[in-house]
């Protein structure tokens, strides 16, 4: 194992900086999506499911 220790820490990091990096993704991408779905409700635009939604009652 002690001549491994090199390759086992080297992909235990690459696999920490891309998982970090993918968290750091979704939630800008989570940022992106709610200032555009709030820039969208507040110029009035609905989503297409409440109309049918609202017909079927």
């Amino acid at each position: 194992m002690m001549t491994h220790t090199g390759f086992v820490l080297a992909s235990y990091g690459a696999s920490i900086i891309v998982l970090v990096a993918l968290v750091a993704w979704i939630l800008i991408d989570q940022r992106t999506q709610r200032r555009a779905l709030q820039e969208l409700e507040t110029r009035g635009v609905r989503r297409r499911s409440e109309a049918r939604t609202e017909n079927a009652s």
